[in-house]
Parts: C-alpha cells; sequence; structure tokens
C-alpha cells in the first residue's frame, strides 16, 4: 500500500516522539512491503516563532493532500502563562481540526498488566480495563464565542450544539460499540445545561437503530467518580468536546501513565493520529519521553487503513518493551532507556522478533538490538 503521512511535530518533545513513530512506520514498510512517504509541516509554539500563525496555510494544505496526519504535541509556557496573549499554539490545533473537518476523537483507555503497579489505582479495581472514550470534537465551548466585558471583571464562553454534529458522532459511538461489548454510556450534564438536554434527545431517537446496543446515562460528575471507582463498568463513552476533554485525561491516568495513551481523530475525508498528552517543554532535547503513546497511535493508524496483521506486529513490539521494562523513566526508574532506545528496539522487534536481543541487562544503549 502506498501511504503518505503529514507529520507535525509541535511543540517541546513533539520532534521526538514523532521521530520514532516514523522510525516504527519504516520498519512496518520495510517487513510489508509498503510505500510510505513522509512530508514535515509546523504548528503551534514553532510555527508562530516562524511565521506569525499557529497553523500557516502551507501547514494546513500539506495535511490535507495527505492520507493521514501524524501529531506529536502544542504549547508552550511562554504562552500558557500570559493570558493576554492574543495568538496562542492552541489556536493551532483548534484550526487543524476544523479545516481537516475532524469531528470525532477515539482514545483507548487500556491496562496493561505488567504495569498495573503503576496505577494510582489498586489492581483489583483497574485490572482487564479495556474501554473507549468518544469525543465530538467539531463543537461546543471551543468554537463558541468567547467575550471579555470592557473592565476585563467578567467572560463568558457560548456552547452551542445542533443537531448534526450529535448525530453523526453518535452513529460512530452506536458502531463502534456493536463491535465491542454492546454498552454504549452517553456523559452529560443534562440536568443543567440545554446543550446537554439536546444530546440526550437525539441520542435517545439513534438508538432505536441500534437495538443490540445497551444504552446509559451518566452525569459527567457522577461518571468523573465512577470512572475511578469502577473503570471496568465502561465499554464506549460518548460525550461532548469539553467533557471529553477532561474525562479522557483522567481515564490515562488509570493506565499508569498518560504517556501510554494514543488516540485518533476522524473527519469525513481526513484523519489524524496523535498522544494525548502536552509538550513536556521541560523534557525537551533531553530524550527522556515516553514515546508509546506515538507508536500506539501509529498502530491507530494502520488499523484506519485496515493493516491489520501490520497494527498486531506493533502491538505486539509495544506489549514486549512493556513486558522486559524496555521503558523510558516514567515507567521504568531502575534502568535508563532513552525515548530512541524504545523506538529502536520496537521497530527492531518488528523487523526480527524471533533475533531481536531482548535481555536488558546486556543490550547496549543507542545500538542495534539485533544479533
Amino acid at each position: 500500500m502506498k501511504l503518505k503521512i503529514a507529520i507535525l511535530p509541535g511543540d517541546g518533545i513533539g520532534k521526538e516522539i514523532t521521530d520514532q513513530g516514523v522510525k516504527v512506520l519504516e520498519a512496518i514498510a520495510t517487513k510489508f512491503k509498503h510505500d510510505i512517504t513522509f512530508s514535515y509541516a509546523d504548528v503551534g509554539a514553532t510555527a508562530i516563532e516562524k511565521t506569525g500563525s499557529p497553523l500557516p496555510d502551507k501547514s494546513l494544505e500539506i495535511c490535507k493532500k495527505a492520507d493521514a496526519v501524524l501529531f506529536g504535541a502544542i504549547g508552550d509556557p511562554k504562552y500558557d502563562n500570559n493570558p493576554d496573549a492574543k495568538i496562542r499554539p492552541e489556536q493551532g490545533l483548534l484550526k487543524l481540526r476544523k479545516g481537516l473537518g475532524l469531528y470525532a476523537n477515539i482514545r483507548p483507555i487500556k491496562v496493561y498488566d505488567d504495569l498495573t503497579y503503576k496505577s494510582p489505582l489498586k489492581e483489583k479495581v483497574i485490572k482487564n480495563t479495556d474501554f473507549v472514550v468518544l469525543r465530538e470534537l467539531s463543537g461546543g465551548m471551543y468554537y463558541g464565542e468567547n467575550k471579555v466585558s470592557e473592565d476585563g471583571l467578567s467572560a463568558s464562553d457560548e456552547c452551542i450544539y445542533n443537531a448534526f454534529e450529535i448525530d453523526r458522532v453518535a452513529h460512530l459511538a452506536f458502531s463502534m460499540a456493536k463491535q465491542r461489548q454492546k454498552k454504549l454510556t452517553l456523559i452529560d450534564k443534562a440536568n443543567m445545561f440545554e446543550t446537554s438536554r439536546l444530546w440526550r434527545r437525539r441520542i435517545m431517537l439513534i438508538a432505536k437503530e441500534y437495538p443490540e446496543v445497551t444504552l446509559n446515562y451518566m452525569f459527567v460528575d457522577n461518571a468523573s467518580m465512577q470512572m475511578i471507582l469502577n473503570p471496568r463498568q465502561f465499554d464506549v463513552i460518548l460525550t461532548e468536546n469539553l467533557f471529553g476533554d477532561i474525562l479522557s485525561e483522567e481515564a490515562s491516568a488509570i493506565a499508569g501513565s498518560i504517556g501510554l495513551s494514543a488516540s485518533a481523530s476522524i473527519g469525513e475525508k481526513s484523519v489524524l493520529f496523535e498522544p494525548i498528552h502536552g509538550a513536556y517543554v521541560k523534557a525537551k532535547g533531553k530524550n527522556i519521553a515516553n514515546p508509546l503513546a506515538t507508536i500506539l497511535s501509529v498502530a491507530m493508524l494502520l488499523e484506519h487503513f485496515e493493516l491489520f496483521e501490520e497494527a498486531d506486529a506493533l502491538k505486539t513490539a509495544v506489549n514486549k518493551s512493556i513486558e522486559l521494562q524496555i521503558t523510558t523513566p516514567d515507567l521504568n526508574t531502575s534502568q535508563k532507556f532513552s525515548t530512541s532506545d524504545v523506538g529502536t528496539f520496537i521497530s527492531e522487534f518488528i523487523l526480527d522478533k524471533k533475533n531481536v536481543f531482548t535481555h536488558i541487562e546486556n543490550m547496549n544503549l543507542g545500538q542495534s538490538t539485533i544479533i
């Protein structure tokens, strides 16, 4: 298969982690005889410094011409800590989502048996946790009008949803639930917000088309608690933009590290894959950032193009790296494996897993692990 992938490293650790994503894609291309090419573009603070725009038109065009986008991370304290900044890195991501027509963000939450000890929750609570957060991406407060009074003493953020935006992501959620455990939970705040009540009315209507799926409702405040008390009760979670942003971050902690959380953003014609973590600017250039979320996002990319054997090979390699503790310091404090070490091991395991040198004590960092 021929694939054109746009790489948007972004800010902070973005280049280091996307480099590992490219590395494993090149291994997949070699192993399975695919033709995968890459084009690079700027976004976020990096783009602001170069062009004055968080998403230059050239970057958007590169993404539109690609089959898929692999996104790194976005954000910079220079802008985060300045409430008066008129141009912000995150505006580039919002513009990219809108420009590509991305309307749904899929965030799988899976607990690895070898990493249950890293979770802040007890093993008996989280073992076998496996659910998906499906976040609506094109509407809500992120795209409403923001106002500040002339005296700066009051502000408002508008939240708008329409039936079309809700319906298209709802059909995706029900379809996903059909392929999993046939359970869908809508998370909203229908006891308070009119937008949430519209969500409920639309979901109740669409549910009639999917009688095999069990539909539950949960208020967002209760859901944030239930996710900690009993995460295994969930299969597919559907929610609006803001709630999805917050809940998926909370859910990532269940697995033990936000560095394990991958995501896919789906549009009618475009797709974007990215880790859910931020730019972690303090770690930039230190080669310590966990690349597994990016690499698992690559697995989602492969699955999107129905390259299931390739995705399984990649996930098997990730599982092996976790099993052998060939992981970055957030997951393994006793041995110093770098971002690039992890990417190299996974790539070489894909290429030749029968001969990959898997004894950690004999692994020479920065050198090939193939014998």
